[in-house]
């Protein structure tokens, strides 16, 4: 078992060092190409006069100076792929740390009207996604948040062999996410994918081959002009007939040029990462089944968007106005260059959203291996379908909680069985209640648990913990509780829910509380839902005597030498210390 505090500090070491050397290489490359482009202007001015000299000596050192200008550029992606290695380790330390300050909290992703994503900090500030968000892409991290909120209980296990696969390709998680980090995109996948599907080609496939045939000629005319046998006018006259042609189709082509820009980027993203993927071996059913989606043509995925990324540099050339006037007077580029990126939206648009769908599904369950990798101590639930209890674990803690915090206990609940928990404030029924919540959604998503041992049978969770009013749909804080409690009746009659209630109807008097809580417990029973309710209503435990699926368990807190001291233990029975009184005592608030 690999400890991931010592595996990032060596990796960050081991990248670090790399970073000197190559930056060393970088200076060295800087010079070369000072000392190569000095060099070429001393030959001219040596040979100045013998021009056969002067061009060959020119044609030579230029070829040099490009050579070193793409090995130069070369060496500044490898220097900047590393400063991202180093970053991506140092945020792994910090966050083992307890630093979360560097990670987006996904507070665009708050609900509160969904099953249960707002009442357990899903989302937010400090939240679990929060925690295990590593996607690189702005869909990778939607598709996270996707995964964490969709209550699927289906295919966990494969889930499950998948996550544990990335989990242990610690490497390789660390340069996918590096090489996202390199580019900076703006246009989403999802608007690339439906411009390329909406696409309407304008170039006519009558003109396809005039470009060819219009280089021919003015490669012929041009000849001639230099031959003297005709006219250096009939060159400018000629140029001002490609330019004229070339304007026939400005409008759309300047569109085109507007939109594969914003694709560019993109583009380049997603075909390094395709590649990355493309070049791994996978073992697990679900990473083959993804990877094999990019490797089903002859051609893989990641060489036709580079070609793709090449055929819209080659448009961009155009932006240089000299250079575009004589390409288009003499070439008509614009319009070749068109052409070209038309065929391959045509030949391959309706694939892209599929080459798209993968990496955010690498960059989404990279997240979820990160998380594995960083909690060896965690377990994977053993999955039994169809079984008499919901969840069996023993030593079950709340996975954000720091190992010297946190109090862990052993949880047993049937699939037919309604919890009662009592205790005094502060005592851990909210968390305990969280703890259960994320156990259920990390054991769906297919991520091990916070758990010595657990076996779980797959159940949608649906909670009521956390209702809030809402001024400006005129509902009260009562009346928002009744409509969360009436969604949840309503699911429950459609399907197997497990329910996780706090302190339910806070909004009304003791009395109606504890009649409205009862017959809520009643009803829930009747239909052999599962679930826990946290109440500090003792009244509540009273059930346990009328229906065989209740079972009273309670948090005790002890006043030892007047002081106040909690176990976090989930024990039997029904709490018999309040400590309200007490704290109001105890901080001069009352006498």
């Amino acid at each position: 078992m690999q400890n991931p505090i010592t595996f990032y500090t060596a990796q960050k070491a081991k990248f670090e060092a790399e970073l000197k050397v190559q930056r060393r290489k970088l200076n060295q490359s800087s010079f070369l190409r000072l000392l190569v482009f000095l060099s070429i202007a001393f030959a001219i001015y040596l040979l100045f006069g013998q021009w056969h000299y002067v061009i060959l000596a020119s044609i030579v050192g230029m070829g040099i100076f490009l050579f070193l200008v793409f090995r130069h550029s070369d060496l500044v992606y490898q220097s900047n792929k590393l400063k991202a290695l180093i970053q991506c380790n140092q945020l792994e330390i910090d966050v083992i740390n307890g630093d979360l300050s560097k990670l987006p909290t996904g507070e665009e992703f708050l609900d509160a009207s969904h099953e249960f994503s707002y009442d357990i900090d899903l989302f937010g500030n400090a939240s679990f996604f929060q925690y295990l968000n590593r996607a690189t892409t702005r869909e990778g991290k939607n598709k996270l948040a996707e995964l964490l909120a969709s209550n699927d209980i289906s295919n966990i296990t494969t889930r499950q062999e998948a996550i544990k696969e990335l989990g242990e390709k610690a490497t390789w998680r660390q340069h996918f996410s590096a090489i996202a980090l390199l580019i900076k995109v703006d246009a989403t996948s999802k608007s690339i994918t439906t411009w390329l599907h909406e696409y309407k080609s304008f170039i006519p496939k009558a003109v396809r081959f005039l470009p060819m045939l219009f280089s021919v000629l003015s490669i012929t005319i041009i000849t001639l002009s230099f031959l003297e046998i005709i006219p250096f006018l009939y060159v400018l006259m000629w140029i001002g007939l490609g330019l004229g042609i070339t304007g026939r189709f400005l409008k759309s082509i300047n569109l085109l040029s507007i939109n594969t820009n914003k694709a560019k980027d993109t583009f380049q993203q997603y075909g390094h990462l395709l590649q990355r993927i493309e070049e791994e071996t996978f073992t697990t059913t679900l990473l083959k089944e993804k990877q094999q989606n990019i490797h089903s043509d002859v051609q893989k995925a990641s060489a036709l968007v580079r070609e793709f990324s090449k055929r819209i540099d080659a448009l961009d050339n155009r932006n240089n106005i000299l250079v575009g006037v004589f390409l288009n007077g003499l070439l008509l580029w614009d319009i070749s260059k068109s052409y070209h990126i038309e065929t391959w939206i045509a030949k391959h648009s309706t694939k892209v959203a599929q080459w798209f769908d993968v990496v955010t599904f690498f960059d989404a369950y990279n997240s979820l291996g990160n998380f594995a990798f960083n909690h060896p101590e965690f377990n994977y639930p053993t999955i039994s379908e169809n079984a008499t209890q919901v969840l069996n674990a023993s030593q079950l803690g709340h996975p954000l909680l720091r190992t010297t915090n946190r109090i862990d206990n052993d949880f047993n609940i049937g699939n037919s069985e309604f919890f009662i928990v009592t205790g005094a404030n502060m005592a851990g029924k909210s968390t305990f209640l969280r703890t259960v919540s994320l156990g259920i959604v990390m054991s769906n998503i297919g991520l091990p648990i916070c758990a010595e041992t657990a076996e779980y049978s797959p159940i949608k969770l649906i909670t009521s913990m956390r209702t809030t009013d809402s001024l400006a749909e005129g509902a009260s804080y009562f009346f928002s509780e009744l409509q969360r409690l009436k969604m949840i009746v309503d699911k429950i009659e459609d399907d197997t829910y497990f329910i996780i209630l706090d302190e339910i109807l806070k909004g009304t008097n003791s009395h109606d509380k504890a009649m409205g809580s009862k017959k809520i417990v009643q009803k829930l029973a009747s239909q052999n839902a599962a679930g826990i309710i946290a109440t500090h209503d003792l009244s509540l435990c009273e059930l346990e005597k009328e229906i065989d699926q209740v079972k009273n368990y309670f948090f005790d807190a002890e006043i030892i030498n007047d002081e106040l001291f909690f176990g976090y233990l989930l024990k039997k029975g029904i709490c018999a210390n309040m400590n309200a009184s007490f704290l109001l005592k105890k901080m001069e608030i009352v006498e």
